[in-house]
């Protein structure tokens, strides 16, 4: 994912790095190539090898999460498909967005 510039209203144009641009669940997502997710009884580890992070995917259910990511248009239809209760869709989604952050997902061109 490259940077991108933006331009403030009072700093003129800024460059934010690619990996602290805001999560937008509309968009379509997917667990990176460079990320290995190895299946554990509390979840999964997740293993960057590019970045060399480790995170820890603390419920069966949002390892079913990442791992459908690639397969719908954006976040919401992916926890749709995956049965995710309404409720949590707000918790989902900030858990979606600190793997962005760590970059164990992510963005992907629309299909």
């Amino acid at each position: 994912m490259a940077d991108t510039l933006v331009t403030g209203p009072d700093t003129g144009p800024v460059t934010i790095p690619a990996d602290e641009l805001p999560f937008d669940p509309s968009l379509p997502w997917q667990k990176s190539p460079s990320v290995a997710l190895r299946p554990e009884p509390f979840g999964a580890l997740v293993y960057h090898f590019g970045n060399r992070k480790l995170s820890f995917l603390k419920s069966q259910p949002l390892v079913a999460v990442v791992k459908a990511l690639g397969e719908h248009p954006d976040v919401p239809s992916t926890l749709r498909a995956c049965d995710v209760p309404e409720a949590q869709h707000p918790a989902y989604v900030t858990a979606l967005a600190t793997l962005s952050r760590s970059q164990m997902i992510t963005r992907r061109d629309p299909s």
